[in-house]
């Protein structure tokens, strides 16, 4: 679909889940991407770490593409990019913070200088093509988070990306009531809205008022005490600076991300009076009560610091009195792998605080009340509800027409939404879905490699090997070796059986492939018999000379 004389809107990822957000606008036959992230794996995708979303439609579009605009630094905002961009051949835009860690990605795939990264300043605005993009400023738990105003000839739209609203935050600029209500004064066709809490009643909170849970707990607590949390929360980290300072402790910083972040914060002028970190070995050297260790893994990632210190194998180590205050939330879906963590350090000893037992945490995202408020301001003829599940987005509509907005819409992934003329309305589907990153190839996130692996996972693998000589003849013993199989007591039992299978279902001198296909199902079907499982049978043949 190539947009006309309208404004168009799609979704490629971040309608219908959490995280992999992408959004499209078309007008006059060109689009504007809006971010462009990723998600993690789950055990649905073993062995793979990241999700990226397919952009197979606007790859067919790519000489219509304009540009990506980037609104804040978050994985699920630009952790596609070092991906997908190059094939894309547009620009990026962003701010310096965000355009610093972007910048950083590229680097590490050799990206550099192959993708176009152009910084903008806050508040600063570019125009491509039939889209003029203005930067306004928004609180978030990371430095420089951003809605897009973008104007073009069939009305204005306002792009919120992720948001809440913090009138003291800890690092970078609040937003303006001021010029959030003047844009509204101006008109507005669309606000395009992040939906995350709209379950909540209560506004997120400032970052300001997380300060003193966390330094009362660092006081309070005995030994040593580690902090978990998202690395991208710099503001976050300014705090725990400001409380390792308060209680008297050394900080000691765990996780190759919090590295860069802080790399890169300090380098756009944010975190500068941070505290100067100690090496791992210096922090087992302090006494206990002197050491504020802030980590990765907050999410149960078993790779990631925590998970190795919470396993024993880091050069950070946790014992009996210890404090781990997990300062995040838990994503849907990682409350297993969490509780993982959580009952190893349980084993070690450790006192475990969230943001149940103590004021450790507060959301970078709006709850009920900061989305009407955004509505007062913005005074929308439409909202377009992004960045959730079914479910968010659907409550997000029925809030904002309860709030004096006139029309909304609930689209998904793939949904082509008309916002004027005569909008908002359905006018088509795209192809949306996901690729995955197994090591260093993309692939088909329902493709034939992660099915087989599910099903290897599920039911186990039988390899068979059949030694033949020149006139196809068995020429020696037949080898079947079960990975995965459940057959442990029974192994010996149960091989020579499947060997048995396999010999009978070979037929010498016929067409090989057929006989390949009958000696599978023959072990199959006996492997099955014991073990209920339909494991994957791999049959080769070795020529005996």
């Amino acid at each position: 679909m190539t947009p006309g004389e309208e404004l168009l809107f799609l979704a490629l990822g971040g309608s219908g889940e959490i995280g992999m957000n992408v959004n499209l606008y078309g007008c006059r036959g060109r689009w504007l991407m809006a971010d462009l992230g990723l998600t993690f794996a789950g055990p649905d995708y073993p062995g793979v770490d990241l999700i990226l979303p397919d952009l197979e439609f606007i790859e067919r579009q790519r000489g219509k593409l304009e540009g990506i605009i980037l609104t804040h630094g978050h994985e699920d905002h630009i952790g596609a990019l070092p991906y997908l961009a190059a094939d894309l051949k547009v620009p990026l835009y962003a701010t310096p913070f965000t355009a610093g860690l972007i910048a950083g990605k590229l680097e590490e795939e050799g990206l550099t200088g192959q993708v176009k990264l152009k910084i903008v300043e806050r508040g600063g605005q570019v125009e491509l093509g039939p889209f003029k993009v203005r930067f306004v400023a928004l609180s978030h738990s990371i430095p420089e988070g951003n809605g897009l105003l973008i104007e073009t000839p069939h009305g204005r739209v306002f792009h919120t990306g992720d948001w809440k609203i913090d009138d003291t935050p800890v690092l970078g600029e609040p937003h303006s009531p001021e010029v959030l209500a003047g844009i509204g004064d101006e008109g507005v066709l669309a606000l395009v809205c992040d939906s995350t809490n709209v379950f909540q009643d209560a506004p997120s909170g400032s970052e300001q008022s997380v300060h003193a849970g966390l330094v009362e707990q660092a006081r309070k607590a005995k030994g040593r005490v580690l902090v978990t949390t998202f690395a991208s929360n710099a503001a976050r980290l300014q705090t725990l600076g400001r409380v390792a300072e308060e209680s008297g402790r050394r900080v000691v910083v765990a996780g190759r991300s919090l590295d860069r972040i802080l790399k890169v914060a300090k380098a756009t002028g944010y975190l500068l009076d941070f505290p100067e970190p100690v090496r791992f070995d210096e922090a087992m050297t302090l006494p206990k009560h002197e050491v504020l260790i802030i980590a990765t893994g907050g999410q149960g990632e078993p790779r990631a610091a925590l998970g190795r210190i919470a396993s024993g194998n880091h050069e950070l180590k946790l014992g009996q009195g210890d404090t781990v205050i997990f300062s995040s939330r838990i994503i849907p879906g990682n409350e297993v792998s969490i509780g993982r963590i959580m009952n190893q350090l349980s084993d070690l000893g450790v006192l475990i605080v969230t943001e149940k037992q103590a004021h450790v945490h507060v959301s970078g995202h709006p709850g009920r009340p900061e989305l009407k408020q955004m509505y007062d301001w913005i005074r929308p003829e439409i909202v377009v509800p992004v960045h959730g599940e079914k479910r968010h987005l659907a409550e997000h509509a029925r809030l904002a027409l309860g709030h004096r907005v006139p029309r909304a819409i609930v689209q998904e992934n793939g949904d082509v939404i008309r916002l004027a003329p005569d909008g908002p309305k359905k006018v088509g589907e795209e192809r949306v879905g996901q690729l995955v990153l197994d090591g260093d190839v993309i692939l088909p996130a329902d493709g034939t490699t992660i099915n087989e692996r599910r099903r290897i996972g599920v039911n186990g693998v039988l390899a068979v090997t059949l030694p033949i000589d020149g006139q196809k003849r068995l020429a020696g013993d037949i080898a079947v070796r079960p990975f995965g199989v459940p057959v442990e007591e029974d192994r010996d039992d149960f091989i020579a059986d499947a060997v048995g299978a396999a010999a009978a279902a070979y037929a010498p001198g016929s067409d090989q492939e057929k006989t390949r296909e009958a000696v599978r199902l023959a072990v199959r079907r006996c492997a099955t018999l014991w073990t209920g499982k339909k494991p994957i049978v791999d049959v080769s043949f070795i020529t005996v000379r």
